[in-house]
């Protein structure tokens, strides 16, 4: 199972990418909307982890292209800001449980993780 990862904070989403991997899972990144797009024509991928705040077009919207393209990602969101008032359009979509406060604490994201894969496995 691989995992996307898409935040224009470098650090942050290479970081979540290589202590994915040492748990096992297989994780690439992406800092831009269009690097990520770009990577799903190449690669597939199960689930997505995107920011929801980023430049050129939001994670919401960026959910919007990568689903388009690959009907059965998964997603979760991750924000900076605190706020669940951005997150309200697509609440009822993906659940309260899939968005997550940064800073993020890597074992809630595992545990998010495994909840999809669970969910991806029955869907097969």
């Amino acid at each position: 199972m691989k995992i996307l990862l898409v935040d224009d904070e470098e650090q942050l989403v290479s970081t979540l990418a290589e202590r994915l991997s040492l748990r096992g899972f297989e994780a690439s990144w992406a800092t831009t909307c269009l690097d990520a797009l770009a990577m799903v024509e190449i690669d597939r991928f199960s689930i997505a982890v995107l920011d929801v705040k980023m430049p050129l077009m939001s994670g919401l919207e960026l959910k919007d292209k990568l689903q388009a393209r690959c009907p059965d990602m998964k997603f979760i969101f991750l924000t900076g800001h605190g706020s669940r008032s951005n997150f309200k359009s697509a609440a009822l979509d993906i659940g309260k449980k899939y968005y997550l406060i940064k800073p993020l604490n890597i074992d809630v994201l595992v545990q998010k993780i495994q909840e999809l894969t669970a969910i991806l496995g029955n869907d097969s």
